[in-house]
């Protein structure tokens, strides 16, 4: 008679990703073929495993006054309320209410690629969100204010030794409030996570990162609850 074990499920989820990522990187030589392949693992992950609410795809995010982000490896947005997503020759733009979070995937994470993905969660975090009051059988609840989106950075190993210690800290906290990393995966390694009560970031090291980080990731996105009701006229002006 088998014998079903959650943490052989578990743990065979995160050696899956650790082999695949460790595939990417082996099996490519040229560097854009590589990233694409790794983005793409970090992709199915959140496709298959996130709640069907939230769907991950690469994108551009804009807003209603007509400003767009940078190309973003995975933004992780709403699909049950968002009523606007636009397909365009193969590119998706997202817009800007509609996002729970963003993330770049690398092969390594060092300092130079903690300072790029700050910046790319900087350029979506800068964009206007509307929101509109949500009406209900007996009334109206007022405009929700814009969620915060989670910003984050994933790849397979760090440059650093140790992997998860004080040089990636000063990386992480070396930058303004709206590109802060808040979440991150070395799937090799650990996590790191932005603690809000406290300001500082949390490491959790060894275990199953990969999965380790998924649980985490959807804890944090159940705490933002739903994002706002966009304003659609303000999309309709630029017709």
């Amino acid at each position: 008679m088998t014998t079903w074990s959650l943490p052989q499920l578990l743990g065979a989820l995160n050696d899956d990703m650790q082999q695949r990522l460790g595939t990417c990187r082996k099996s490519f030589g040229h560097p854009g073929t590589k990233g694409d392949a790794s983005e793409k693992v970090w992709l199915d992950l959140l496709q298959k495993y996130l709640p069907m609410r939230y769907q991950a795809e690469k994108a551009h995010v804009v807003d209603s006054l007509g400003q767009f982000s940078e190309q973003i490896d995975i933004v992780i947005f709403d699909r049950q309320y968002s009523p606007l997503i636009f397909h365009f020759e193969g590119q998706i733009i997202i817009p800007a209410e509609s996002v729970y979070a963003v993330f770049e995937a690398k092969q390594v994470v060092n300092a130079d690629h903690i300072s790029y993905a700050q910046k790319k969660v900087a350029s979506v975090r800068r964009l206007y969100r509307t929101s509109m009051p949500i009406p209900f059988a007996n009334g109206t609840y007022p405009a929700k204010p814009p969620i915060h989106i989670y910003g984050g950075l994933l790849a397979l190993e760090s440059d650093w030794n140790p992997p998860l210690g004080q040089p990636l800290l000063e990386a992480l906290k070396s930058c303004e409030d709206d590109a802060r990393l808040d979440l991150g995966c070395i799937a090799t390694c650990g996590y790191f996570s932005f603690e809000r009560e406290t300001s500082e970031y949390k490491i959790d090291d060894g275990g199953k990162p990969a999965t380790a980080f998924l649980f985490k990731l959807i804890s944090q996105l159940q705490n933002s609850a739903t994002v706002p009701m966009l304003n659609v006229q303000e999309y309709a002006k630029w017709l």
